[in-house]
């Protein structure tokens, strides 16, 4: 079985502080977000909701998405992010391991 890489988007809440990070361990690193199990920007502003999720065959490919998204406006994530999932529903919930 070939490995995954996940592009996520996290939030503190609907329209809230939006984090995009990219793992090849999805649940283990929401899990992490939502604990605050490492110290920094997502325990800081308290994100934990994740409401965004984008599958790549490859690491590089993963990379490469989520540096681009990085860079993009708030507004064009805020796009993303309701086109998949208009209620900011946690998608937590829905990830199998």
């Amino acid at each position: 079985m070939d490995k995954s890489f996940f592009v996520y988007i996290m939030a503190s809440r609907k329209d809230g502080v939006l984090y995009t990070g990219v793992t090849s361990n999805l649940p283990k690193r929401a899990w992490e977000h939502r604990n605050k199990i490492v110290p920094g920007f997502t325990a800081h502003y308290g994100v934990g909701r994740l409401v965004w999720i984008e599958r790549h065959e490859n690491a590089e490919s993963a990379i490469r998405r989520e540096r681009q998204i990085k860079k993009w406006r708030r507004a064009w994530k805020v796009e993303l992010i309701e086109t998949d999932n208009p209620a900011w529903a946690d998608l937590f919930d829905s990830l199998s391991e």
